[in-house]
């Protein structure tokens, strides 16, 4: 059942239909500089949600200053530990109240399925906020030896400071969350930076933030292009870190700017391009269908989709043809119906993009077993849908098995043994997931070591949970978000030394 506007949530009718989505800043929602708007749109049909503010760079210098004020000198400077973890725990209790909010905007704003969107964007939201509420009695730094007479030597681990925050359109309110978070455990103030496509919950979180009692300045959010309030927020002097999600061009652009401002400390979660292996003594009920969902999860687009599926010789036609089963049998369809596993695309430029890979595949040699195209139905027209897609017979060198496609597009790639497949498994410039399939415990342990990935699932993939860390190699980026791990990407440490002797 397709759920109709007037069956939407009375609260996000009364958000969308509100006016023009202002920016928040030093706690207040107001207009951009500019007064310029700019529309975000519903990928299912290609309608106008809702027109948000246009924040550029002048905006982003308020909101930076407003973060400056509040972590330097005001309210929040002074905030216990103990005060920040129930600010914490507030905010996600305030989030779990109005999941079905916040499910139906991702939803409506990034296409994705909403049984998707209430389970694991929603619901791993809160996680992650309770998850470091825990945090912020728990930074603590050391008293260390050292071979000094009448010395005593401590460290301090304190907060970074000023922190822009740029996440992405695929999981718009999650990564978010990965990012807000921590930074506000370690005592951090924050300018977050949504993804011009997918901007309204960042917005609803924002004023969450206010009503659990946050003080103003310490959460910012400016909507924006990337090209204008991104740029500026990763070059802005008075800004001590920049965390980003994205591609990996763009990050190299954060990097430069970073390094051209003030060497402002990166953390960079970047493209993906991960192998699914599936050897032959793997239990194939369960690598079939593990790496069909690898990929097709969330449309294909998220950077540790299982986008290159290597399957061993003696059973790769059977591994590629069970893919391919499963990607036809997929409903393709709005993500306000419940019946849907395959919501559309996020935008024109996405899908058109999905599209060029899925026409180049057949020009390098590969062999197209399911989907190939655009998705059609009567429902579907004015929508972002593709076909969930399987290309067989690739080859690792092709580019669709080395560039991102960031759709549900797979390439399943033949290997003989270990060592092959483990070469051909870092054959690539990215390095964020892996996963293997096999019930050789050994094997298992052997190609999860060599393997170039920051996360590696054994005989499932995709899981995630806020206290294990998560990041990439090489052009996936670095720095990892997460864990422990997050709270050092949001402070630093102070060595402080203490004569005990005479003067």
């Amino acid at each position: 059942m397709v759920m109709t506007a007037r069956e939407l949530d009375p609260r996000v009718q009364a958000f969308l239909g509100g006016g023009p989505k202002r920016l928040l800043i030093d706690g207040a929602f107001v207009e951009a500089s500019s007064g310029k708007t700019f529309a975000t749109h519903n990928p299912a049909t290609g309608e106008r949600l809702a027109e948000v503010a246009e924040g550029d760079a002048a905006d982003i210098d308020k909101a930076v200053q407003a973060a400056r004020r509040a972590f330097d000198g005001g309210p929040w400077s002074r905030i216990t530990p103990a005060e920040r973890s129930k600010l914490l725990w507030r905010l996600a209790d305030l989030i779990e109240e109005r999941s079905e909010l916040f499910a139906q905007l991702e939803t409506l704003d990034n296409g994705k399925p909403l049984t998707v969107a209430r389970r694991d964007d929603v619901g791993g939201t809160i996680d992650y906020f309770r998850y470091y509420a825990g945090w912020p009695t728990k930074i603590e730094g050391a008293t260390v030896p050292v071979s000094v007479a009448d010395t005593f030597a401590y460290t301090l681990r304190q907060p970074v400071g000023v922190c822009g925050q740029i996440v992405p359109w695929n999981y718009p309110l999650m990564m978010a969350a990965w990012k807000v978070a921590p930074a506000l455990a370690a005592g951090c103030t924050v300018v977050l930076k949504p993804a011009e496509q997918t901007p309204l919950s960042a917005l609803v979180l924002g004023e969450l933030c206010l009503e659990a009692g946050i003080p103003a300045g310490v959460v910012n959010v400016v909507t924006g292009y990337g090209e204008t309030a991104g740029a500026a927020l990763a070059a802005h002097p008075k800004v001590d870190k920049i965390a980003f999600t994205g591609s990996s061009e763009v990050g190299r652009l954060i990097l430069r700017a970073a390094s051209q401002s003030n060497l402002k400390k990166v953390s960079l979660e970047l493209g993906g391009k991960s192998p699914n292996i599936v050897f032959a003594d793997a239990d194939l009920d369960a690598a079939r269908e593990g790496a069909a969902a690898g990929i097709f999860y969330n449309m294909g687009q998220d950077c540790t989709a299982g986008s290159r599926v290597f399957v061993e010789g003696r059973v790769y036609d059977e591994v590629a043809q069970f893919i391919a089963d499963q990607a036809a049998k997929l409903t393709v369809g709005p993500g306000l119906d419940e019946a849907t596993e395959i919501g559309p695309l996020v935008s024109q430029d996405q899908l058109d993009k999905v599209l060029g890979y899925i026409q180049l595949g057949p020009t390098e040699g590969a062999r197209v077993l399911s989907g190939g195209g655009r998705a059609d139905g009567p429902d579907l027209a004015r929508g972002f849908f593709v076909k969930p897609t399987v290309l067989a017979d690739a080859r690792n060198e092709m580019r669709i098995a080395q560039e991102e496609i960031f759709g549900p597009v797979v390439s399943v790639i033949p290997f003989r043994d270990v060592e092959d497949v483990i070469r051909q498994g870092n054959d690539i410039a990215y390095g964020l997931g892996a996963g293997i399939w096999t019930q050789n415990l050994a094997k298992a342990h052997k190609v999860a070591a060599a393997i170039k990935a920051g996360t590696v699932w054994v005989n499932t993939y995709g899981a995630t949970d806020p206290a294990l860390p998560f990041g990439g190699f090489k052009e996936s980026g670095h720095g990892r978000e997460m864990g422990f791990e997050a709270i050092h990407l949001y402070t630093e440490v102070k060595s402080v030394w203490v004569n005990l002797g005479e003067s």
